[in-house]
């Protein structure tokens, strides 16, 4: 089983790109628990509230895991919190970078339309340019594989697929 988490900046396709895969290719994802707990508990975050929706992220991915399909697209992890935490409240708790990483990283870029949706927080050019260079800055610091995703909706799905694929080939 191969792991790919989407990651980035709000409003770049990532959730919209992964139900299209499990539309086309069969492949299943875990959702973005922080979407479902801040619609939930509202969007006046915590760091305490990062590491609640970091846990119960490591908890739907875990038992997605457990069906081991071939692919398992993650919407988001650990890191992606890191990031929020560092945008949000300057810091990043070690516990943020110790979780298990995906074997992959697509790291999509804030190049297309901003869409509130009510859960987002950095729709302005500046501060959604700042959370996008954190975002890869925790790729980064994390070590971890990454590939970059821009430009259209039709390109990003493009490359997001040549990119599984070619993990897939490797393995």
């Amino acid at each position: 089983m191969k792991t790919v988490c989407l990651h980035g900046a709000e409003s770049t396709g990532k959730s919209v790109l992964c139900e299209r895969f499990l539309v086309a290719r069969g492949w299943p994802f875990v959702p973005e628990y922080g979407r479902f707990y801040c619609e939930e508990h509202g969007i006046d975050l915590t760091m305490a509230d990062l590491l609640v929706i970091a846990e119960g992220q490591a908890r739907s991915n875990r038992h997605a895991m457990l069906a081991e399909p071939p692919v398992l697209l993650l919407d988001t992890d650990q890191l992606m919190t890191a990031a929020w935490a560092q945008m949000l409240f300057g810091e990043v708790p070690p516990q943020l970078l110790a979780y298990p990483k995906a074997d992959l990283y697509l790291l999509f870029e804030p190049d297309v339309p901003w869409r509130e949706d009510g859960t987002r927080f950095f729709g302005e050019d500046d501060t959604r340019a700042r959370f996008a260079a954190l975002s890869e800055e925790m790729l980064v610091r994390a070590g971890v594989p990454f590939v970059r995703i821009a430009g259209s909706w039709a390109e990003r799905e493009a490359q997001a697929s040549a990119a599984i694929e070619a993990l897939l080939a490797a393995a």
